[in-house]
């Protein structure tokens, strides 16, 4: 039963988004697993609050993040 856990900053994604992003890696993990573990594979997407996820020692926001989506 593959289990993935999607992890985000709160704030980033819409809920399409999300979806969407729940929709492809499920689509990806099947057609590696087969078409078999599709009713048994679970996506859950995680959201971090803004400010409580750090890379490098530094707290990223959803600003932080929106900002590097629009470049």
């Amino acid at each position: 039963m593959p289990f993935i856990d999607i992890k985000v900053i709160a704030g980033v994604f819409t809920p399409e988004e999300k979806q969407k992003m729940v929709e492809e890696v499920s689509e990806a993990v099947i057609a590696v697993e087969g078409e078999a573990l599709r009713p048994v594979t679970h996506v859950v997407i995680t959201e971090t609050p803004s400010g409580a996820w750090a890379i490098g020692g530094k707290a990223l926001t959803a600003e932080d993040v929106q900002t590097k989506r629009a470049a």
